[in-house]
């Protein structure tokens, strides 16, 4: 609740009291023309974002133009909280089923993105047209720089479970080590207090895909004897390339694609 609270102030939005309906009028943010791009004749914006989720569609710059409403009402309506919520329990699920670490000499840890993850930058985009717009680098982290960004309920709930557990949280984010205050400080107001690492990218990654940087950051964390149990992202570059842990798991984000 306090999570769509937030949004409605920030982004117009109006909610019902319960926060299970999300009013029809997202577009009082921006005009409907001059969002630019063409238009797709005989889209299915719902196909669409399954093929974006599957990672059947890739490398895309943008959302279909066609596709801004949807994915705006999908974003800010109960759906895209429902299937971040199957995704969680699942995660959780999993942890069950394992026989975690007790003697301290492995640890087991669970890493975690962080945009689009633990903490949700749906203020920013609802802004700038779910994904229509072509990223632009300095208004984005002219909004990171706010610290503001709410958490994602749902991962929220996993990481406090997690910890009861005796998990250890890692988060291993694109954003970069001048971004590390802000994002120490973002991630503590949103309810996420302690963790056992938080891995920026530094100069030593400039150039590498997020595929490239991800898996060299989860290689070390497993040399370093740790064990991932866990690993969770809103993008298949989160979750592919080496070191993946013992189960990935995706949550939705049709807004932008990262490699």
């Amino acid at each position: 609740m306090l999570f769509l609270l937030f949004l409605a102030a920030n982004i117009l939005v109006l909610a019902s009291a319960k926060g299970s309906h999300i009013s029809n009028q997202i577009h009082l943010l921006r005009p409907q023309s001059g969002s630019g791009g063409s238009r797709v004749k005989g889209l299915s914006c719902q196909s669409w974002r399954y093929g974006v989720e599957t990672n059947s569609v890739i490398g895309w710059k943008t959302i279909p133009v066609t596709c801004e409403d949807y994915v705006g009402h999908y974003m800010l309506g109960s759906q895209y909280r429902k299937d971040s919520n199957l995704i969680i329990n699942e995660a959780f699920l999993h942890v069950k089923s394992l026989s975690l670490s007790k003697n301290g000499v492995v640890k087991d840890v669970w890493v975690f993105d962080i945009d689009e993850t633990t903490l949700s930058n749906l203020p920013y985009y609802a802004q700038h047209g779910f994904g229509v717009e072509l990223f632009n680098a300095t208004l984005f982290n002219a909004w990171v720089g706010t610290g503001k960004a709410p958490a994602l309920p749902e991962s929220l709930e996993l990481y406090k479970k997690l910890l009861k557990h005796g998990v250890k949280v890692v988060f291993i984010t694109g954003r970069t080590e001048d971004q590390r205050t802000i994002t120490e400080t973002n991630l503590k107001n949103a309810g996420y207090h302690t963790w056992d690492k938080l891995l920026l990218k530094d100069k030593a990654f400039s150039g590498k895909t997020a595929v490239e940087y991800k898996s060299a950051q989860r290689k070390k964390l497993e040399e370093e004897g740790n064990r991932i149990i866990g690993n969770m992202g809103d993008q298949w570059s989160d979750l592919l390339g080496t070191n993946t842990g013992i189960r990935t798991f995706k949550l939705p984000d049709p807004m932008y694609y990262i490699s």
